[in-house]
């Protein structure tokens, strides 16, 4: 099962503005009339119920957005670049693989988020049209698509999961109770992926059961198949713990403090979750021998007595485990409880553009990834350019802030790889 992967995502660059001039006949001074360049598609990413696995995306290393397009004359506006809507199956957790920040958390059909937001488009000439300059030669270079390595990682989202020892008969119950197909085999380890199916009740509520591979003493730690699919127990609100009577597993008491002990080693609560404790396999002849030893163990546990293969006791199990859920719901409702992560959102008007930092003596740096991109869209040997960009520096703040952080005439001023001197 792929439930983890990594890739780049890339939003399209805006397109650069038009330098065009209106030459109409009965318009001899016609001035400037450069359209503005289209804006970069954005990536979206949104949960498509069609798809249970990360597995259509496991080959892809990059995903880019369509670039927008030059502005044209006329002020015609260039075309804007494609945005791309990548499906997930619900349960994707979308994280920054820089600094791990969780993103998105996208839980719900239909949800949709935005990750890489396109640059916009660069303005036309006929923006920069003043007194001083009618004809200006300059037109905006678009903006640079926001660029992101990512983290995804999949959670499969079941009411119910089944854990317990390999071959305790997780599989052979979820092939009973839903319509799902698991690998069945006389063998440990014949589940590799968690498996998950639809357990509909005669009294019309239902819920979903997920299978997961069997655990053993120290998979928390990454023995046997590790702790990689524990990930998904973490979602879902009741645990059956199928317990194995025959004592072909081993002894029942050990092999269920063995199971407890691993989930709470693997924190995050899973051993305060609801349990459903299921004595399984009640058919063979040693199980009830087995059986009373378990509960002279653990006399206050409620225990299910159930035979898969004889189909009897199987009602029982999922009416508790479905009472267990709604009784978990109506708690969740009453009492929400914090999130687990919060999600970081990128797009925040009052986050400031940029920072200015003293680098030493009449040495200032301003750091912006924004203002960056703008620097290494403009010739600096053009005047006309060099002017545009110090007049927006000086639009966004730039030149108060350097003045308030104690630079003065003559000062070096660091914006992207370039070298700039400060004026006041």
């Amino acid at each position: 099962m792929i439930d983890y992967i990594k890739l780049h995502v890339k939003a399209g660059d805006g397109g650069r503005g038009c330098v065009a001039w209106r030459r109409e006949k009965f318009y001899p001074n016609g001035g400037p009339f450069g359209g503005d360049g289209g804006k970069g598609g954005d990536i979206y990413f949104c949960v498509d119920t069609n798809e249970t696995t990360l597995t259509k995306l496991r080959y892809t290393k990059t995903i880019k957005a369509g670039n927008g397009a030059p502005g044209l004359i006329k002020k015609m506006h260039g075309k804007s670049g494609d945005d791309i809507v990548v499906p997930v199956p619900p349960g994707t957790m979308i994280r920054n693989a820089a600094n791990n920040d969780l993103l998105a958390d996208l839980t719900q059909p239909g949800q949709k988020v935005l990750i890489a937001h396109g640059g916009k488009g660069g303005l036309g000439n006929w923006h920069f049209a003043t007194a001083r300059n009618d004809a200006p030669e300059y037109a905006q270079p678009g903006e640079i698509g926001q660029s992101l390595d990512l983290q995804l990682e999949l959670r499969l989202l079941a009411d119910c999961g089944l854990v317990g020892f390999p071959s305790v008969g997780k599989s052979t119950f979820l092939s009973i109770v839903t319509n799902a197909k698991p690998a069945i085999a006389p063998y440990q380890f014949t589940t590799l992926e968690p498996n998950i199916g639809v357990v509909d009740l005669p009294d019309g509520r239902s819920f979903v059961l997920a299978d997961m591979p069997g655990l053993i003493e120290g998979a928390a730690e990454g023995k046997g198949l590790g702790d990689e699919f524990l990930r998904h127990i973490r979602r879902c609100r009741v645990l059956i713990h199928l317990v194995d009577m025959s004592g072909q597993q081993g002894d029942p008491v050990e092999c269920y403090q063995v199971i407890n002990h691993e989930l709470a080693s693997y924190g995050h609560d899973l051993a305060e979750k609801p349990q459903i404790v299921v004595a399984g396999k009640m058919d063979d002849e040693y199980a009830p021998v087995y059986l009373e030893e378990f509960k002279k163990a653990y006399p206050d546990l409620h225990v299910f007595e159930m035979s898969a293969l004889q189909h009897k006791g199987v009602n029982e199990v999922l009416y508790a485990a479905m009472d267990a859920i709604d009784q978990a719901k109506k708690a969740e409702a009453e009492n929400p409880e914090p999130q687990e992560e919060t999600v970081v959102y990128q797009y925040q008007p009052k986050r400031p553009d940029f920072y200015i930092t003293k680098q030493g003596p009449h040495r200032y740096k301003v750091e912006s990834e924004k203002i960056d991109r703008m620097a290494e869209t403009i010739d600096f040997d053009d005047e006309n350019e060099s002017y545009q960009f110090a007049l927006k520096l000086n639009q966004m703040g730039v030149d108060k802030a350097l003045y308030q952080a104690g630079a003065r005439d003559g000062d070096q001023v660091i914006v992207g790889r370039y070298i700039m001197g400060y004026k006041e």
